[in-house]
């Protein structure tokens, strides 16, 4: 029988779409208050892997990632959807969202991210959401699986995520250090 206990944890990533700045800063300055400073953050990137924001956000879309430098439980990633989903509706204006947030958990293992859509791939974790297994960490990188969106399972986001995947097992070894085995 296994015995249950405690994981370790995550790095929080996050993927926001948006055509307006000023709304992805407010979402960014509360995320900060939440889930402490920032540890990554990319340039601007055109979002153009899809077409689906388009008729609630507008045009052109631009994408930013973010990572957070403390570490978190990975069974929170329900918590964390929720909070972004709060985010989104806030800085809503005539009933249309101007930032789309997109969490998730990086560990040693894969990448992980929080939705509210039910595919039969989808575990349901809680409150609405649902975990979607994006890439597995095998052969000495991120996998793409047969549902992962194209736009994460493409050569230079791997290599992205294989760079924070580095990092990330940095800040694990430092967590081990002053958090002994349970």
């Amino acid at each position: 029988m296994s015995k249950p206990k405690s994981p370790e944890p995550a790095r929080l990533l996050l993927s926001a779409i948006y055509g307006e700045a000023e709304a992805l800063e407010i979402c960014l300055e509360k995320l900060a208050e939440r889930y402490g400073p920032f540890d990554t953050g990319t340039r601007e990137l055109a979002f153009t892997a899809t077409g689906y924001y388009d008729a609630e956000m507008g045009g052109p879309l631009l994408r930013r990632f973010f990572t957070f430098r403390e570490l978190l439980d990975p069974g929170s990633l329900v918590e964390v959807k929720l909070f972004t989903n709060a985010l989104e509706d806030e800085t809503a204006a005539h009933g249309r969202r101007r930032v789309n947030l997109d969490p998730g958990f990086l560990t040693l293992g894969h990448l992980v991210l929080a939705t509210g859509k039910s595919v039969p791939h989808r575990p349901y974790l809680g409150q609405g959401i649902y975990a979607d297994l994006t890439l597995v960490y095998e052969s000495a990188s991120y996998q793409p699986l047969p549902w992962t969106y194209r736009d994460y399972a493409g050569p230079d986001m791997i290599a992205f995520l294989n760079r924070l995947r580095d990092a990330y097992k940095n800040d694990l070894k430092m967590w081990r250090a002053t958090h002994p085995a349970e």
